[in-house]
Parts: structure tokens; sequence; C-alpha cells
């Protein structure tokens, strides 16, 4: 069915003439056929946003619809690849169209040459019902590809292939299903992006998500499942904070969306991850990641389009029986885009201009997010944990999106700008950050490591608040007016801050730190805030307390080799109690 052009304003275009469409069919404008979505629809007449460049389009041209909803490929050859915010394959369509890219090309998301080892799992006579896996291909060394029956699909196996290569269009499987209808499965499946893909449970988030990052995995973890906010102002280390997720969280696949963001941070990424090793298994990064381009002199409207095809591949993978992050940088730029979209539908604004359902998008897309029992007849789980960087403008958290988002997630991670200009990152401050997971998360940490972790983390906490509330004496009177025992908080919380929380990305002992190491680390500077404060007691001098050897090791204890960090602790500890009790056996304070 096609229609015409009535009306340009940018990316929205006004046609007329397509009575018989939906609300979200994809449609193709113009002589270049140049991709759109259908928003809404009076009558004949259809608002279509357009992800491609609009200019000279004008009254008149065609508008073909293709009563398809907007959707995603799914199958072999996601991972490793680099798309744009619909879906197209960025180095595809570079090498047809040169560094340019042209309007209107069509790229197929998945490689209809490239040839996949299907091996089979199911047989022929075999029932089957949707989600269960029929077959395996081993798509990067880190990860098998599950090919599971589509959505809509149960019955019996009337044929499947041997263990043999082909393509992701060839036929592998044909099921007969009750009413005698044969149904040719391939690799592949599509799925509308906009909805959530369905599970057979949901449960609630009880494993932490282990980031590598200090102040995330103690002081304020996420549950693999869970939902993170990461706001602060220009320059405050929020796409930093994203990589650092991406390169070292414990999970099977990372979704990475670079949603209005500038260009070069998604050439870092794009130069970043091929070189770097995952922890786990030594293979590269790109061979678990999928990355999702969409910058910021890319059309807008393709920006709102970015965030659920992410959130839909990560479904996929979910539902394989992954765990999967998906870092969405920056859901900011995808609300300017619904704020664009909203003002060239002349609808009734919100705050600051954002549409009246900013909240509701919002919570569509962290809603997708969750720990699931995976359909099909096989018992697998799978999860989907969503981290959305917010960009306020000028820090303000008071506007309407990081407002909108701290109702939605449980997790955030506030970003300071003071703490990254005196260099400490990650620049997460301690005092306004929270997570609301560590009631759940706490039986874990208990049953690895004892009751000690949480309680740790807890007077850790104590001692940075109370070193706060120190700061304004100090800044009155000085630090040599406070008590000993103040002035050991305000040591101890130093140590917590400047040998705990601060990590160094480019030293390969401390950019990446294991449950294990973290524990033993607080531990040993709790150690010395403990001995010490039992040293009060015989009235020591407190400037060679705060200042024994064994305070220099301490400092450097973040850089121990993960191999070796448990004796290397032990032996600073044991030396440290020597020294605390040589220096109180002295007394005299002064």
């Amino acid at each position: 069915m096609s229609g015409t052009i009535t009306k340009v304003s940018g990316p929205l275009v006004v046609a007329k003439g397509l009575a018989d469409a939906n609300v979200s069919d994809v449609v193709r404008v113009g002589s270049q056929h140049l991709i759109g979505e259908i928003l809404n629809m009076t009558g004949d007449s259809a608002s279509i946003q357009v992800y491609e460049e609009t200019s000279g389009l004008g009254p008149g041209a065609e508008v073909l619809t293709t009563g398809m909803p907007m959707s995603v490929e799914l199958g072999p050859g996601m991972l490793n690849n680099i798309y744009d915010g619909i879906q197209r394959p960025l180095p595809e369509m570079r090498r047809l169209s040169g560094d340019c890219i042209a309007r209107g090309i069509d790229v197929p998301a998945l490689d209809r040459e490239k040839l996949w080892k299907f091996v089979p799992v199911a047989k022929p006579g075999d029932k089957v019902i949707t989600g269960d896996v029929i077959g395996t291909v081993q798509e990067t060394t880190a990860i098998l590809h599950k090919i599971m029956v589509p959505h809509g699909i149960q019955g019996t196996v009337k044929s499947i292939i041997a263990e043999s290569e082909h393509t992701v269009t060839d036929v592998v499987a044909v099921v007969t299903d009750e009413k005698g209808i044969d149904h040719d499965l391939t690799m592949t499946q599509r799925w509308p992006v906009r909805i959530a893909r369905p599970y057979a449970r949901k449960y609630v988030p009880s494993r932490p998500m282990n980031s590598g990052q200090r102040i995330i995995d103690t002081m304020f973890p996420i549950a693999k499942g869970g939902t993170a906010a990461v706001p602060g102002p220009f320059g405050s280390g929020k796409t930093v904070v994203q990589h650092q997720l991406a390169k070292w969280s414990d999970v099977d696949i990372v979704i990475y969306i670079g949603c209005g963001e500038r260009g070069n941070e998604m050439t870092d990424v794009l130069m970043e991850f091929p070189e770097l090793n995952d922890p786990r298994n030594g293979e590269p990064l790109m061979k678990r990641t999928v990355l999702i381009a969409n910058t910021s002199d890319m059309p807008v409207a393709a920006r709102e389009a970015s965030i659920y095809t992410g959130i839909t591949i990560a479904e996929y993978f979910r539902d394989q029986g992954y765990d999967v992050a998906v870092l969405a940088d920056s859901t900011s730029r995808w609300a300017e885009a619904l704020r664009e979209m909203s003002g060239r539908l002349e609808e009734m604004p919100g705050e600051e201009g954002y549409p009246a359902y900013l909240a509701s998008r919002l919570a569509q897309f962290y809603e997708r997010a969750g720990v699931v029992e995976c359909l099909g007849s096989d018992e697998r789980q799978g999860s989907v944990t969503a981290i959305g960087a917010v960009s306020p403008p000028g820090g303000d958290i008071s506007e309407p999106v990081s407002q909108a988002t701290m109702r939605i997630v449980k997790v955030f991670w506030a970003l300071d700008s003071s703490l990254a200009y005196a260099r400490h990152f990650p620049a997460i401050n301690w005092l306004t950050s929270y997570s609301l997971y560590l009631d759940t998360l706490a039986p874990w940490y208990t049953a690895q490591f004892g009751e000690s972790y949480m309680k740790n983390r807890e007077k850790a906490m104590h001692i940075l608040q109370e070193e706060s509330e120190l700061q304004e004496i100090v800044r009155l009177v000085g630090q040599d007016a406070l008590s000993p025992t103040d002035r050991l908080t305000m040591e101890t919380a130093k140590m917590i801050r400047e040998d705990f929380l601060q990590q160094n990305a480019f030293v390969d002992e401390d950019a990446y730190s294991s449950y294990a190491k973290q524990y033993r680390l607080l531990d040993l500077v709790l150690k010395y805030d403990a001995i010490c404060r039992e040293a009060l007691k015989q009235d020591p001098n407190l400037d060679t307390l705060f200042t024994i050897p064994a305070r220099e090791k301490i400092g450097r204890a973040k850089m121990a080799n993960a191999a070796t960090f448990e004796a290397d602790y032990a032996a600073i500890e044991k030396e440290m109690e020597a020294e605390i009790n040589a220096v109180a056996a002295g007394g005299n304070n002064e």
C-alpha cells in the first residue's frame, strides 16, 4: 500500500492515503526508500519518523508501507559486530557506500553468505515448544549460540539437518504443528523491538554482578538482572564508568549502546575492545560484545530506536540462558530525541519541554531488565542488567530525565565532577550514591565471605559519613584541634578513599579487583583502624602512629598480584600489628 507526502518537518514526515497501515509499521519514504516508522494515525493520514536525513524530500513523494513493525533480525553473526540504531551493520554499509554512508541503503543485519556450522540437538519425532533449543552454532570462541524454536511455533520435529555448514537463511529443521502445518525453521528470528520478549517466570535478583570496581561491588552493588543509573555532569567520567563495566563485568554478553554520544568515544570503544582480553577466558572482549553506534551527528530519530534495538538483542541472548549487560550511553540523548519528535508532532509539552510520556518510556526500557526462567522444555535461567548513563545539563539531577530515572532504577551511582577534577576515579560520590539491592544480595555475600563482609561495608560507610561531618570542624579550626579518636577517623577515612575506593585503570593489578581481593583489602584497612583505636588507650604519638612503615604498604596493597595478594596482605597485617603495638608501648602523645 502506498501514500503521498503532504508535509516534511525535519525527521517528521506526514503522509496521506495510508488508511490500512498500522502504528509502528515500517515504511519506505521517497524515491530513495528512506526507512521510517509510523508514530500515529489520524484517519488515512500518518505521522512518520524517518531514521535517515530527509533533505530533498517534498510533498507528493511516495510512501510505501511494509506492513511490518520495526523489528530486529536475531541469529548468529550479531556478536563482534557494530550496528547503527536500526540494526544495519556499519562495516558492511561502509564497504558498499564508502566513508559517507549513502541514504536509503538497505543491508541485512546478518551476513547472508557466511557459513555457520550447525550442530543439531533435537531429532526427528521430538516434541518441541517455543524456546526449545534445536541446535547450536559456535558463534565465537567465547559464546555458543543456541538456535531456538521461534515464538508461536510448537509441534513435532519432522526433519532436521545433520551437522554441517549453512547460511543463516537455510532451512535447518521442519516442525509440524497440531494442525499438520509444516513450519520451516532457519537460524534466524525476527522480533518487534517495542515489545518485550516473553519468558516463563521472573525472579528477584539475588546474585551480584562483579564489575571489578571496588566502590561499585563493595559499597553500591548491582544485582544481575538489576537496573542502575550513572548520572553526572560533563567530564565526570560517565563513559569511562560504562567502559569499565563493559570490560570487566562477569556477564556472558555485553550490549553497548552509544546513543547520541560523541563519535570519538565510540571510536575509543572500537579501538580498545579488540585489544582487550576477557579476564575470564582470555579471549578478545569483542567476541562477546554487540556495539550499537548512533552518534550525535547521526539522524536524531534513530536514537529513539537504538535503545529498543539494544534491549531486544539482549533479551534474545537472555532467552538462551546467558547473563547480559545492556549499557546505554546516554538515556538523556534518547530523551532529547523524544522531545524533538514530540515537539514536531505538536504534542502538549511536559516539564522542560519533554513529552508527558517520558517517565513511562523510561520505565518500559528499564522494566525489560530482570532474571527470568526462559521459555522452553529445559530449565534455563538468563538475565538482562540495564545500566543507563544520564547527562543532566550542568549536572543538575533535579531535571526530568534524572528524576524519572531515579524513580525506576534501584542503584544510583552519582558521579561528582570535583572528584574527577581531583583525579579520583571512579568519580562516584559515596555520600550521595545508593543501592537498594544490599538486602537481597546480603545472603550471597555472607555465604561467600561470612558475616564480616557486610559488617565491614557498613563500618566503612559509617567512617566516611563521620569524616564528612568532621570536615566542617576541620575547615573552621584545623585538624590539630580534633580529639585523637576523631583524628584517627579522618586518617582511616582517607585510607578508605585513597587506598580502597580509588582505582587506576592503567595498572593491570588495580584495573580489576575480585571480590576476594576487595574483601581482604577493606578488612586490612579496618583492622588498622581497630588496632589503632585500641592503641589510643595508651596515649601514643599520633604522627608516629600514622607514619609507620606498614601504613605505606597498605597504601600500595591494592597493586598486589591477584595470585599472591592473600599472603601479601597477611604479612602486612602481621607487620602492622607489631608496629602499632610498639608505638603504643612508647606512649607520649604530643
